[in-house]
């Protein structure tokens, strides 16, 4: 089984920069999106052999998720169920035979961190609800969570230590989450490659010279280790500031 977890930054302006071409070409069985910046009825996507299912936002032309399955899934639920964090259309879970697949965009703790307090209660509601999921089934997390993990994860860590997306709460948060029974399966596979990223701002050329972020993610319940095939960046895919990532499960 093929997944594909991407961050489009507007799904709409991708669909103008190849994101359809991509799609078609990836083959994936069940394929993610987050930030797709939309509402009901501004997009129509004819996509072929997949069930669609979208969680919009409350805020016209922010955040947002959606998920395309070849196979269509036993039960559906959009948000977590808590009216604090289910205005922003952040997550999606689908129940199959024998796994959950959550789909995530985690809240950025914004310039000068003024949504911090408000993300480490996220970080601990959402880690509480992976776990309760994982006591079912297995679950199989994606999605851009907004955290360079380890230093390894962005090219200047440094100089980003008290920067969202870099702080020390977000990375322990990260780290409580892989400690309860998660695997981050790209560094599973990966643990010592350097220059992987998964998002560059747009700012000062920082594609083109690889100064960028490692921040979307792949991650399973440890029982499921034994199933993995690959985890991958396609850095090479264009369309928004964040490249796909793949994971291969048998």
């Amino acid at each position: 089984m093929k997944l594909v977890s991407w961050n489009v930054n507007g799904l709409r302006a991708c669909i103008n920069k190849g994101f359809l071409e991509y799609f078609t070409e990836v083959d994936a069985d069940i394929f993610c999106l987050q930030e797709i910046k939309l509402q009901e009825g501004q997009i129509d996507l004819d996509l072929e052999g997949y069930n669609q299912y979208w969680n919009y936002a409350v805020k016209k032309g922010y955040s947002g998720t959606a998920i395309f399955t070849k196979v269509k899934p036993l039960s559906v639920k959009y948000g977590v169920g808590i009216e604090e964090h289910d205005q922003e259309g952040r997550v999606i879970t689908l129940e199959f035979e024998d796994f959950y697949l959550v789909t995530a965009y985690t809240p950025n703790s914004q310039r000068g961190l003024t949504r911090l307090d408000y993300r480490m209660r996220w970080e601990d509601m959402f880690r509480q609800y992976l776990k309760d999921l994982d006591s079912k089934k297995p679950i199989i997390l994606c999605g851009d969570l907004n955290v360079a993990h380890r230093e390894i994860d962005l090219k200047n860590p440094q100089s980003n230590r008290k920067n969202a997306g870099f702080t020390d709460e977000e990375r322990g948060k990260m780290t409580a989450l892989l400690n309860s029974g998660f695997i981050d399966t790209f560094r599973y596979f990966y643990p010592d490659k350097e220059g992987a990223y998964t998002w560059w701002s747009y700012m000062a050329k920082s594609r083109d010279r690889n100064v960028g972020w490692r921040i979307d993610y792949f991650i399973i319940s440890e029982r499921l280790k034994d199933r993995l095939t690959d985890s991958q960046i396609h850095s090479n895919i264009l369309g928004s500031d964040h490249c796909p990532i793949v994971l291969e499960i048998d």
